[in-house]
C-alpha cells in the first residue's frame, strides 16, 4: 500500500468517526420518538462512500503546510453531509428508487407511510420527508463546519469558499433540471452542468477549502492551482459518474443499469452520441432517453448506440484529457511534495473508480 492509500484509508477512519460523533451530539435536540426515521435514515446515507471530497481538503490543508490538527478532519467531514443532502434531494428530482443498493430516502419514507397504514398519498409524504432530510443534512453541515474547532481565522478566511461551493452546488442541480426540461444537450451546456452539478463541489472546492484553510487567505496561487487541477478533476469525475450511470454494474453502483437513461439525463455521453448519430440513431435515441419503463432490452440498444457512434471512446479520451493536464498541473505547484503525490493519486483515483 502506497502512503497516500494509507493516508486516505485514515482520512476515512477519522471522517467516520466525526460524523458519528456529530450526529450523536444532534440526538438530544431530536429526540422525539417520531423524528427516529429521520435520524435513521441520516446516518445511513453519512455511511460508505470513498470520502474522496474530505481527502481533498485534507490534501488541500497539508499540501499549504497545515500541520496535524484533528479538528481538520471534523471540517472536512462537513462536505460529506453537503453531499448527503445533494444525493437525498438528486434522488427525489430524478425519481430513484435506489442509492448504493438501498432505497433512496423518498422511497423509504414512502415505504414507512405505507406500512403504518397513514393518510393521504404516501408518495407525496415520501418526497416531503426527503426534502426536510435533504434540508436537515445541509444544515448540519454548515453548523459541523463551524463547530470544528478549527482557529477562527482559518475558518473565517475560509468561510466565502464554503459559502460560494454550497450555492455552485443548489445552481449545478438546478441546471441539471433546466438540461432534461430544454433538452438541447450541446457540448458546452453537457459541459456546464458536469462543472457545476459535480466538478467543483467534489474537487474544486475541497480542495481550496483545505488551501486557504491552511494559508488563512486565498492568495493567487491557490485559485490558479484549484482551476488548473480541481476543474479538470472535477469535470472527469462527473464524465465518469455519466458513464457508470450508463454501463456501471448495479452491484458496484447500487443502482439499476442504465438508470440514467430511464431518468433521461442529458449528460456529455449523450450529447456526443446525438452529435455522431445516424437520423435513424437519432429517432431511436429521442423515443427511448427519458422513458421510466425502459426494460434491459431497451437500456441495451441504446448502449449499442452510444458505442456505435462512438460516444463511449470520446468520452473517455475526454477523461483521459482532463487528468493528463490536471497531472501536469501539479508539477509546478507551490505545494509540499507528499501533497502532490497524493493529489496525483486522488485525481487518478477519482476518474477510474468503478462506484
Amino acid at each position: 500500500m502506497t502512503a497516500s492509500a494509507a493516508a486516505l484509508d485514515t482520512i476515512r477512519s477519522e471522517v467516520d468517526r466525526s460524523l458519528k460523533e456529530f450526529v450523536d451530539r444532534q440526538r438530544p435536540l431530536v429526540s422525539a420518538p417520531e423524528l427516529a426515521p429521520l435520524i435513521s435514515a441520516a446516518e445511513e446515507f453519512l455511511s460508505g462512500g470513498k470520502r474522496l471530497r474530505p481527502a481533498f481538503c485534507y490534501w488541500g490543508w497539508h499540501g499549504a503546510g497545515g500541520g496535524d490538527d484533528p479538528a481538520l478532519f471534523t471540517a472536512a467531514a462537513s462536505l460529506e453531509l453537503l453531499q448527503a443532502s445533494a444525493l437525498v434531494h438528486d434522488d427525489v428530482m430524478d425519481a430513484s428508487d435506489l442509492r448504493r443498493g438501498m432505497p433512496s430516502a423518498h422511497r423509504r419514507f414512502q415505504a414507512l407511510h405505507e406500512k403504518e397504514g397513514w393518510r393521504g398519498s404516501a408518495e407525496q409524504f415520501g418526497e416531503g420527508a426527503a426534502i426536510l432530510l435533504g434540508n436537515l443534512l445541509l444544515i448540519w453541515s454548515g453548523e459541523m463546519w463551524r463547530g470544528s474547532g478549527l482557529p477562527q481565522a482559518s475558518l473565517a478566511a475560509a468561510q466565502e469558499v464554503h459559502d460560494h461551493m454550497r450555492t455552485e452546488l443548489m445552481c449545478g442541480q438546478y441546471l441539471d433540471l433546466l438540461e432534461q426540461a430544454h433538452a438541447d444537450n450541446t457540448f458546452d451546456s453537457a459541459l456546464r452542468v458536469a462543472l457545476f452539478k459535480s466538478g467543483k463541489y467534489s474537487v474544486e472546492q475541497p480542495l481550496r477549502l483545505g488551501l486557504v484553510l491552511a494559508a488563512r487567505g486565498r492568495e493567487p496561487w491557490i485559485d490558479r492551482l484549484c482551476e488548473a487541477y480541481g476543474r479538470c478533476v472535477g469535470i472527469a469525475f462527473q464524465l465518469r459518474d455519466d458513464i457508470l450511470g450508463v454501463f456501471g454494474d448495479p452491484a458496484e453502483t447500487g443502482k439499476p443499469a442504465g438508470d440514467d437513461l430511464r431518468e433521461g439525463k442529458r449528460t456529455m455521453l449523450i450529447a456526443r452520441t446525438l452529435a455522431a448519430a445516424s437520423p435513424a440513431q437519432v429517432k431511436v435515441v429521442d423515443g427511448m432517453l427519458g422513458d421510466p419503463g425502459l426494460d434491459a432490452a431497451g437500456v441495451g440498444r441504446l448502449r449499442g448506440i452510444i458505442e456505435e457512434t462512438g460516444a463511449l471512446a470520446a468520452c473517455e479520451d475526454m477523461i483521459k484529457s482532463y487528468l493528463d493536464d490536471a497531472l501536469n498541473s501539479l508539477d509546478d505547484a507551490p505545494i509540499t511534495g507528499e501533497a502532490r503525490t497524493a493529489l496525483a493519486d486522488l485525481a487518478v483515483a477519482a476518474t477510474s473508480r468503478r462506484t
